[in-house]
């Protein structure tokens, strides 16, 4: 992964309402959400939002309704104005651009996925997936090669002609994807874009993702309430709750160690063998134990250890990254971190 920062986030407030830089002063003088909307008649939609988003790294913001997460997105390419603060983008201010910077920025440096699909209905599935080029003021014969290239590569093959409506859902939203992969804009921004699908389409469309990710490296904005995808798809996990960051970071290191009561009872449900990695409990070194019993790969998840050590407790082995050893793990301790409580988690290698 890249360390360069494509998107920088800097103190972001926005407040809805009619007045809202006397709003911003009562609510930077400590007031909150509900004080605000009952005193001032103002919604607070952002808190003093603070992110760097790495290139090539899949950033997700996740919340429950009404957390802001949706409205943080459409900051970025300023489909809506915030009330004060800084969106820098490959340390560009986005909120000095004029209309025909704002423009380029939308056609050729970020690409959207909807929840909705979003599909012209009386436009064929290529002419669908060419759009961003055909606004562009690309000619069919131009865009045509480009468009189908990426009808292939999520699936699509042979579906040019079809329309929207003699397709499934996710099929639908391969479409959506293929429409943001032929703008081939460096920046994707995907907000709920998995969620109107089925569970097990849903699954497909995240790995088809993440195998797309593998190959491209995009710069990636994913907004979603579902902490499972979260944890899937995230490089960088950022959790809203009423407008404010509660928690950001790796979601391994979110997981072993949530600083916040709402943290830990967001992830107090989900399966911590199927999340968790065996980078995040190994012990650095490389030594190798008296009695391994195999090796294991470093982002193995702990329930693909557990399956191998066939119930043994006392079990050790070597875990390998590149065909080196970078660490070894015990049953112990990872049985240590299914645990969701301060006394089981260490911190995060």
């Amino acid at each position: 992964m890249s360390d360069d920062i494509k998107i920088s986030i800097k103190k972001l407030y926005k407040i809805f309402g009619d007045d809202p830089q006397t709003a911003l002063e009562a609510v930077q003088g400590g007031m909150g959400k509900a004080e605000l909307l009952e005193k001032h008649n103002h919604v607070l939609g952002l808190q003093d939002i603070n992110i760097d988003m790495r290139a090539g790294e899949i950033t997700v913001i996740m919340g429950l309704s009404g957390s802001g997460k949706s409205t943080l997105i459409r900051h970025l390419n300023r489909l809506i104005e915030p009330t004060s603060g800084s969106i820098l983008i490959d340390g560009e201010d986005v909120l000095a651009y004029d209309e025909e910077r704002l423009r380029r920025l939308r056609r050729e440096w970020m690409s959207m996925v909807f929840q909705k699909f979003a599909l012209l209905p009386h436009r064929t599935v290529l002419e669908n997936a060419a759009l961003p080029l055909w606004v562009r003021g690309f000619k069919e014969e131009e865009f045509e090669g480009e468009a189908t290239k990426w009808l292939d590569r999520v699936g699509l093959e042979g579906q040019g002609s079809q329309y929207p409506h003699q397709l499934s859902g996710g099929m639908q939203q391969r479409v959506g994807i293929a429409r943001a992969l032929t703008s081939n804009s460096p920046v994707m921004l995907m907000d709920e874009a998995f969620s109107a699908l089925d569970p097990l389409i849903r699954t497909d469309m995240q790995d088809l993702l993440l195998d797309l990710q593998k190959e491209l490296h995009k710069t990636i904005v994913f907004i979603t309430h579902d902490l499972d995808e979260a944890l899937k798809l995230a490089d960088h996990l950022v959790i809203l709750k009423d407008g404010f960051v509660v928690q950001q970071g790796e979601p391994q290191e979110i997981l072993l160690n949530p600083n916040d009561p709402y943290i830990v009872d967001f992830i107090s449900d989900i399966n911590r063998a199927r999340v968790l990695r065996v980078r995040s409990v190994m012990e650095k070194t490389t030594s190798v134990p008296e009695h391994s019993q195999g090796e294991v790969a470093i982002d193995d998840n702990l329930e693909s250890v557990i399956a191998k050590s066939g119930g043994a407790t006392d079990a050790i082995y070597q875990v390998m990254r590149d065909g080196q050893q970078a660490g070894i793990i015990s049953m112990k301790d990872l049985m240590k971190a299914l645990v969701p409580t301060e006394a089981a988690t260490r911190e995060v290698r």
